[in-house]
């Protein structure tokens, strides 16, 4: 039986009965104000196979842009998905677990995605404080969180890619781990070469990955290892032959992706 909570639909109960492809216990919270970017969104939250029954138990936080593109193909764009269900799903047998938060794209999501104000009028900064001020706060008051750093990850693709490398350098604070796949490190001319650059050493821990049919990011992960982390240590590094850059590359990099990023 299903554990409700306030505000929170059944996955189900939003998509006015429509199955669709989504394994496990997805809530939805709807339209969802932000006072930093004056609009709404949708979040949806995966909790871990063992919530409903581990009352006392604390899980990290995965927080992933393009919400919805990674539950439902019914929903993600050109009828795909990252199968983060599913994929969490296994990982729950291997004894990794974590509440999965989704913050759904708005039509601004360029600019939302993008932090470097003076390159076509991003508002990643303004994003960024929706997620620490007020998404976090909402999800460790509803949810059996463990709220530390070390514990709250950020997670995207592309230009969620960009904007979650960003987030770990500007909120060292609220997050300790990062996963960037195919990141798009050309917005501003490459400006976040120069924010690791220019940035302390920010412990922690960081996946990064493409495919050799998109644009590669091993120059960031030179920079990386020149700020000094240490592959495989709290870096990883993944190039996949063949690997396109659209949702099912991501959903087959994902797995092995959470496992470092989750262990530890």
């Amino acid at each position: 039986m299903k554990t409700r909570y306030p505000d929170w639909q059944d996955y189900l109960e939003w998509s006015e009965g429509r199955p669709g492809t989504v394994v496990g216990d997805l809530r939805v919270l709807p339209h969802l104000y932000s006072a930093q970017l004056h609009n709404r969104r949708d979040v949806l939250a995966l909790l871990p196979p063992s919530y409903a029954e581990a009352e006392d138990r604390r899980y990290p936080v995965l927080y992933m842009h393009d919400g919805q593109n990674l539950f439902d193909r019914h929903i993600g764009f050109g009828g795909q998905e990252w199968e983060v269900d599913e994929t969490m799903q296994s990982l729950a047998a291997e004894g990794l677990e974590a509440i999965v938060i989704g913050l759904t794209n708005t039509p601004q999501r360029f600019q939302e995605y993008n932090p470097f104000a003076g390159a076509w009028k991003g508002r990643g900064a303004d994003y960024l404080r929706f997620i620490a001020q007020t998404v976090k706060p909402l999800i460790d008051s509803a949810f059996r969180t463990l709220p530390d750093r070390d514990h709250t990850l950020l997670f995207g693709s592309s230009m969620g890619g960009l904007i979650s490398l960003y987030g770990f350098l500007a909120y060292p604070e609220i997050f300790g781990r990062v996963g960037a796949m195919s990141p798009s490190l050309w917005v501003g001319s490459g400006a976040i070469y120069h924010e690791i650059d220019t940035q302390p050493f920010i412990p922690g821990r960081i996946y990064l990955d493409n495919g050799t049919r998109e644009p590669s990011a091993r120059r960031l992960k030179t920079h990386l290892v020149q700020k000094g982390y240490v592959l495989e240590q709290d870096l990883r590094y993944v190039v996949e032959t063949g690997g396109e850059h659209h949702e099912p590359a991501w959903a087959r990099r994902l797995p092995d992706a959470l496992r470092f990023l989750l262990s530890g």
